[in-house]
């Protein structure tokens, strides 16, 4: 019985030494970081592995150092030319120095977020809305740089910002559908009057090519012909183009003016038979 009363002796104080020894033990992964207070003041970090704390003296927070993403709810914003958006985003950030990340701030995963929101309304109402369709990736640079200065102090790096989605009002939605179709019809008409314009110089071109040559046109008239009576049963008379010119000749001469009637009185006296008498 003694000899039970002195092994239990021995035993008990082995397992409170063991159990107060497991207590202390932390286990920290690879992707962590271990913020170490010792009777609340900031003794260091601990790195990934196995580490062991002095119970009820030492505590540790431990800080994922993985890269978050967080969405940022939707924002109403009015744009610099006074035009009513809702956007939303997405921020991509991580904790490179975790003790700041825990000295520095209360909830660095929510303050994150609310600077997000501050900055994304600030940032986009000092664009107009073509900046905001158009140049999306200089804005997303712009967000991204300002979450990033005001974000280092609490130990938290802003990789990237992206805008998601941007809602407009289904009136401003009309509007630059129309504005589109206006600047399609205009390409349209421009690229219709390019092709008129070449086809003008290409067609002079060639009538200065035939009218070198009398017989190249006469050719070119029968080719002409070919073509027509090539699509189908066609009735076709020839006219001779000698006959064609001679026609316009004829109607391009400009008529004789008529004498007026004080020349023709002149005329009449002129040819009477008294006129050469003194």
């Amino acid at each position: 019985m003694n000899e039970l009363f002195g092994a239990l002796g021995y035993l008990i104080p082995l397992a409170l030494l063991f159990l107060l020894f497991a207590s202390g033990v932390r286990i920290v992964t690879e992707y962590q970081n271990g913020v170490v207070f010792r009777l609340g003041r900031f003794v260091g970090l601990k790195r990934a592995g196995f580490r062991w704390l002095i119970p009820f003296i030492e505590r540790m927070v431990i800080i994922d150092l993985r890269t978050v993403a967080r969405d940022v709810p939707p924002q109403d914003v009015i744009t610099k030319d006074n035009v009513s958006v809702k956007v939303n985003a997405v921020v991509y950030f991580r904790v490179i120095q975790a003790d700041k990340a825990v000295l520095q701030v209360e909830d660095y995963l929510y303050a994150t977020s609310q600077i997000a929101q501050t900055t994304l309304r600030a940032i986009l109402g000092q664009v107009e809305l073509d900046e905001l369709l158009s140049q999306r990736e200089r804005i997303n640079h712009e967000l991204q740089q300002v979450l990033d200065a005001r974000t280092d102090p609490w130990g938290v790096k802003v990789s990237n910002v992206e805008v998601k989605h941007i809602d407009l009002p289904a009136e401003m939605q009309r509007a630059i559908a129309r504005q589109a179709e206006a600047e399609r019809e205009r390409r349209a008409k421009i690229i219709a009057a390019e092709g008129e314009h070449q086809a003008a110089e290409k067609l002079a071109q060639a009538a200065d090519v035939l009218s070198r040559n009398p017989a190249t046109l006469q050719l070119r008239y029968l080719q002409t012909l070919v073509e027509i009576t090539g699509g189908g049963n066609h009735t076709i008379l020839p006219i001779p183009l000698d006959l064609i010119r001679t026609f316009g000749a004829a109607v391009a001469q400009p008529p004789r003016p008529e004498p007026s009637r004080r020349e023709s009185d002149e005329e009449d006296e002129d040819m009477s038979p008294g006129a050469g008498l003194s």
